[in-house]
C-alpha cells in the first residue's frame, strides 16, 4: 500500500494538468528504507509527447545524485496518461527499473476528474496497490 499526503497527490495532479497534452513525469523522494514519500521532484519529459515519457538523462543523473547526497531514494515514480486510464503501458513496464518504487499514474483524460492509481512493477509483473491519502 502507498501511504502519501494529500499535498503530494495534489502536486502530481497539478504537474500532470500543467503539462497536458504532453505526459508529465517526476519522482517523490523519501529517506532510504522508509517507504515514506516526502520530497516532490517534477522532471522534464524529454520526449515532449502526449503518448510517451522519458526522463532527460542528465536531469535524471542530477536528481539521483542529489537523492544519494541526501540519503534518499525514489519512493514514487509518477507520470501521466493524457488520453487513457492510469494503467502502465507495455513501455512503462519495460522501463520500470526501481524495484522498490511505487509507480503512480495520473490520468488527465477527463478535465474535471482526477484519476490516480499506484502499482508495483517487478520483473515485468504489474500489481495494483491501494493508496492511502493522508491529510
Amino acid at each position: 500500500m502507498l501511504r502519501i499526503s494529500r499535498e503530494l497527490v495534489d502536486q502530481m495532479i497539478a504537474h500532470a494538468r500543467a503539462d497536458h497534452p504532453d505526459e508529465a513525469c517526476g519522482v517523490i523522494a523519501g529517506p532510504e528504507g522508509s517507504d515514506e514519500p516526502q520530497r516532490f521532484i517534477p522532471m522534464v519529459n524529454a520526449e515532449r509527447s502526449p503518448t510517451f515519457y522519458r526522463f532527460d538523462s542528465l536531469e535524471q543523473l542530477k536528481v539521483w545524485r542529489e537523492m544519494d547526497r541526501r540519503d534518499e531514494e525514489p519512493v514514487v515514480i509518477y507520470h501521466s496518461h493524457t488520453a487513457t486510464e492510469p494503467y502502465p503501458s507495455r513501455t512503462d513496464v519495460s522501463y520500470a527499473s526501481e524495484p522498490g518504487a511505487h509507480y503512480v499514474l495520473v490520468s488527465t483524460r477527463e478535465p474535471d476528474t482526477d484519476e490516480v492509481r499506484s502499482y508495483r512493477i517487478l520483473d515485468g509483473v504489474v500489481t495494483e496497490e491501494e493508496i492511502e491519502i493522508r491529510s
